[in-house]
C-alpha cells in the first residue's frame, strides 16, 4: 500500500505529464533493454531455457524497437483533438483531451516476460501514468532483474517493481487502482476481474485459448506446413498465439503430415531434443501437464518424425504431431501451450466452421487458403480475436495493428499507439462563451410553444427510407 500511495502522490504532483519527461523515461526504458540485453538473455535463459537469438529478436530488440517509436510518436498521439461539429457549437469550442488514467498495476505473465512486462508499461509512461509491475513467479530471475534495473534506469518514484507469489498478487489485488493490466489465463483472469469489480476498476485482459488453423484443400499443404510449424515452435509452443490445432479434410491429412515431416527434418536435423535453437517447457507441472494430455489422446501419433520424444530431466518436449484426432480428445481439452500440434480431420469448409463455433472466441484464427469466398465467409461467420491468412505469428511484427482477444480471450487493446490509448482518459470538455447566452434563452423554463418545437425538433425529423437489402 505504501508503494501505490507513493507513486499516486508522484502522480498528483503532476510530474508525469510533460511530454519531455515521459520521452525521457522511455528512451531511458529503451536504453536499459539495449545495454542490460545480455543480462536479460542470461535471466530468461536460466528460467526458460530460451534460445539467446529468440530472446533478443522477440523480446530485447521488441522493447527497444517499440519503445523507440513510442518515444518518436507520444507528441502526435498526445495532441488534444477538436472533433469537427455543426457551426452553431464551433463557439463552444468542443475539445477532446488526452487525460492520463492514474497509478496502474501491470502482471505479467512467464512465457514472454521481458516483453510483456514492458509493452504495457511502454503505454503506461507514453500516457503518462505512474506504474507497478507484478512479474511473474515462474521467472525468478527474469524478475529479480528488472527488480534491481527499473529503479537504476527508470524514476523510482513512479515504476516500481513488485515481487512475489499469490500473497503479493493478493495484496496488491486488495487495493484501488486506475487501471489493471493483465496478461495470462482466463481462470485467474476471472479472479482479477472480481477484485478490479470492487473498486469499479477498468482492466485490460489478454488472455488466450485454442487458436485453430484451417487449411484449404486447395492450398499448398507443405507451405502451410512449414508455415505453421514455424509459429508452433516459437517459445516451445508457450504464447498466447500459437497455432493450437488443424482444421483440414480428410482426403489432405497425409499430405500435410508429410509437409510438416519435411519442414520438422529441415528446421531440427538431428532433432529438437537437443537442438540449441529449441526451448525447453518452463516447469515440470506444465511438463507433466502436457506428458499427460500426450498420454491420454486417442489420436494417432506421427512416427517417422515429430514423434514427441521427451527428457523430464531437462523439460523437453519435442514438436508432436497427432493426426486423426475426434471431438472430445485430451488434447482438445484445454490450451496446449506447448509444442503439441493435433490434427482434426473434417469434411468441408462449413464444418471447421461449426467446430471453431462451437467453443470459446480464440485469441487468434489462422486460415490458410487462396479463395477469397472462403476467406469472407471465416471472417463473417467466425468470432476472433485477430484473423491472419495464410502465415502464422508474423501479425506481431505489425506494429500499427491492435493486439486483442474477445470473450474468453480476453478484451482491451495494446501495441503502440493502442497501448498509450489503454491507459489514456479521453476527457471531453467544452468553454460556453457569454455571448452564445441569447441563443441559449429558449433552453430555460417555462418554455412557450416557439421554444418547445425548436427543443423538441429532433423527435419529428424525416428518417430516410430503406430496405433490408440496401435495393
Amino acid at each position: 500500500e505504501q508503494i501505490r500511495d507513493t507513486l499516486r502522490a508522484t502522480f498528483k504532483s503532476g510530474v508525469t505529464r510533460p511530454l519531455a519527461w515521459r520521452k525521457h523515461q522511455l528512451y531511458q526504458l529503451a536504453r536499459m533493454a539495449q545495454n542490460e540485453a545480455e543480462a536479460f538473455c542470461e535471466a530468461i535463459g536460466k528460467d526458460l531455457s530460451k534460445p539467446r537469438t529468440e530472446v533478443l529478436m522477440a523480446e530485447v530488440g521488441a522493447v527497444i524497437d517499440r519503445t523507440i517509436k513510442s518515444a518518436q510518436q507520444v507528441d502526435e498521439w498526445a495532441k488534444t483533438e477538436y472533433p469537427e461539429v455543426p457551426d452553431w457549437q464551433k463557439g463552444w469550442k468542443p475539445t477532446l483531451l488526452k487525460a492520463p488514467k492514474g497509478t496502474v498495476l501491470i502482471i505479467s505473465p512467464w512465457n514472454y516476460p521481458m516483453i510483456l512486462t514492458f509493452q504495457p508499461l511502454i503505454g503506461a509512461i507514453a500516457a503518462g501514468c505512474c506504474a507497478v509491475l507484478k512479474p511473474s513467479e515462474a521467472v525468478p530471475h527474469f524478475s529479480q532483474l528488472i527488480a534491481e534495473l527499473v529503479p537504476k534506469y527508470l524514476d523510482p518514484s513512479a515504476y516500481h517493481v513488485v515481487n512475489g507469489a499469490v500473497a503479493e498478487a493478493t495484496k496488491l489485488l486488495e487495493l484501488q487502482w486506475d487501471h489493471i493490466f493483465y496478461t495470462g489465463n482466463g481462470k485467474v483472469a476471472r479472479i482479477i476481474s472480481a477484485a478490479a469489480a470492487k473498486h469499479l476498476t477498468p482492466l485490460t485482459l489478454e488472455l488466450g485459448g485454442k487458436s485453430p488453423v484451417i487449411v484449404d484443400s486447395a492450398y499448398d499443404m507443405e507451405l502451410a506446413a512449414k508455415r505453421i510449424l514455424w509459429g508452433k515452435c516459437n517459445n516451445s509452443g508457450q504464447i498466447c498465439i500459437a497455432p493450437d490445432y488443424i482444421l483440414v479434410p480428410w482426403n489432405k491429412q497425409e499430405e500435410l503430415v508429410q509437409g510438416f515431416e519435411k519442414a520438422y527434418k529441415t528446421f531440427f536435423p538431428n532433432g529438437a531434443l537437443d537442438a540449441s535453437h529449441y526451448g525447453s517447457i518452463v516447469n515440470d507441472m506444465h511438463f507433466n501437464r502436457l506428458s499427460s494430455l500426450l498420454d491420454r489422446t486417442k489420436g494417432e501419433k506421427v512416427t517417422q518424425a515429430m514423434q514427441g520424444r521427451r527428457d523430464a530431466s531437462r523439460k523437453r518436449i519435442e514438436p508432436t504431431l497427432v493426426k486423426g484426432v475426434a471431438d472430445g480428445d485430451s488434447l482438445l481439452e484445454e490450451e496446449l501451450f506447448g509444442p503439441v500440434l493435433p490434427i482434426v480431420p473434417i469434411d468441408n469448409l462449413d464444418e471447421a466452421i461449426a467446430f471453431i463455433n462451437a467453443r470459446p472466441h480464440p485469441l487468434v484464427l489462422y486460415a490458410f487458403t487462396e479463395d477469397p469466398i472462403a476467406k469472407q465467409r471465416i471472417i463473417d461467420e467466425t468470432q476472433s480475436g485477430g484473423i491472419v491468412f495464410n502465415d502464422t505469428f508474423q501479425q506481431l511484427a505489425v506494429d500499427e495493428l491492435p493486439f486483442a482477444g474477445v470473450g474468453e480471450s480476453g478484451h482491451g487493446y495494446q501495441v503502440m499507439k493502442y497501448t498509450f490509448e489503454t491507459f489514456t482518459q479521453l476527457r471531453s470538455s467544452i468553454d460556453m462563451p457569454k455571448e452564445a447566452e441569447p441563443f441559449l434563452q429558449m433552453r430555460y423554463p417555462p418554455h412557450g410553444p416557439e421554444a418547445v418545437q425548436a427543443l423538441t425538433g429532433g423527435v419529428y425529423q424525416s428518417i430516410p427510407p430503406s430496405s433490408p437489402t440496401g435495393k
